[in-house]
């Protein structure tokens, strides 16, 4: 785990997820360009990247261009990206803000046996020629891969009644 100790409560996997045999062949569409170049920097989620300012944008590579036709009509998108630079034995964690360690599922954490993200940006501009989504924020570091984007649909993504129990 590199640069990453345990922390009190963390418990690790006794195996990397990420040398196990071969199950999806996902391809990297794109890449997501931030401001934030360290893992200390960059915003823990979507309130604190609008708040820290700075914007980003999604590149899309050339092949997969012809797929934004129609988002345009959209004011925010789905991105799922690739969080590829922290370990992914972590199965329960002390996020440093946290009082006690969690399963990993439970968190947002980057850290995590499959490192999807899920980021909800409202996107500013669209370039459909160049591939570029430019965005208001975005709580990634720079140069993520993105693995797929898809339209938010209010009146389908949205669960306002959604809860967290304590």
């Amino acid at each position: 785990m590199s640069d990453y100790a345990l922390r009190d409560g963390e418990v690790a996997l006794p195996f990397d997820p990420g040398t196990a045999a071969f199950q999806a062949g996902l391809v990297f569409i794109g890449r997501i360009r931030s401001p934030w170049t360290s893992r200390e920097a960059c915003p823990k989620n979507m309130a604190a990247a609008e708040a820290a300012g700075g914007g980003g944008r999604v590149e899309i590579d050339e092949a997969y261009r012809p797929g934004l036709e129609g988002l345009a009509a959209f004011s925010h998108a789905i991105v799922l990206s690739w969080l590829d630079r922290g370990p992914r034995t972590l199965i329960r964690q002390k996020p440093r803000h946290a009082s006690r360690a969690s399963g990993v599922f439970s968190l947002r954490s980057p850290l995590r046996p499959n490192p999807i993200g899920l980021h909800v940006v409202r996107i500013v501009a669209l370039d459909l020629s160049a591939g570029v989504l430019q965005l208001a924020a975005v709580d990634a570091l720079d140069g993520t891969p993105v693995l797929d984007l898809k339209p938010y649909h209010a009146s389908t993504d949205a669960a306002p009644e959604a809860t967290r129990r304590r």
